[in-house]
């Protein structure tokens, strides 16, 4: 069993930034590619980042490639999506997720999801 805790979600104008975070627990922790995905009402909900504990393989969605970096604290259990540059259309609830793979780009029914966090981004 893991347990995801997003957080630092919020209000931001067009340009600024904002830094997620998603808190795992759970003994098998390190057992599992983290991911972060987006969806907004009415649409699939799709890929943003994903990386590994090691940090050693990360991946981005095309359209966030350049102003969001994905990092993780192993010591924490924490990872981090730092978005810059935000643009309205980066607004959507934000999940973390937690699947038993090399690197987690696509869903899966296995997968553990947070809660999520909403980012709004003003024009």
């Amino acid at each position: 069993q893991v347990q995801l805790v997003e957080s630092g979600g919020g209000l931001v104008q067009a340009g600024g930034s904002l830094r997620l975070s998603c808190a795992a627990s759970g003994r098998t922790v390190s057992w599992y590619a983290m991911g972060w995905f987006r969806q907004v009402p009415g649409k699939e909900r799709e890929f943003v980042a994903a990386t590994t504990w090691s940090g050693g393989n990360t991946a981005y969605a095309t359209s966030v490639k350049g102003r969001f970096t994905i990092s993780s604290d192993n010591a924490k259990n924490t990872v981090y999506l730092q978005m810059n540059t935000l643009k309205p259309e980066d607004t959507a609830v934000y999940y973390c997720a937690a699947g038993r793979r090399s690197i987690v780009t696509a869903q899966s029914d296995d997968d553990y999801w947070g809660q999520g966090t909403q980012v709004s981004v003003s024009s």
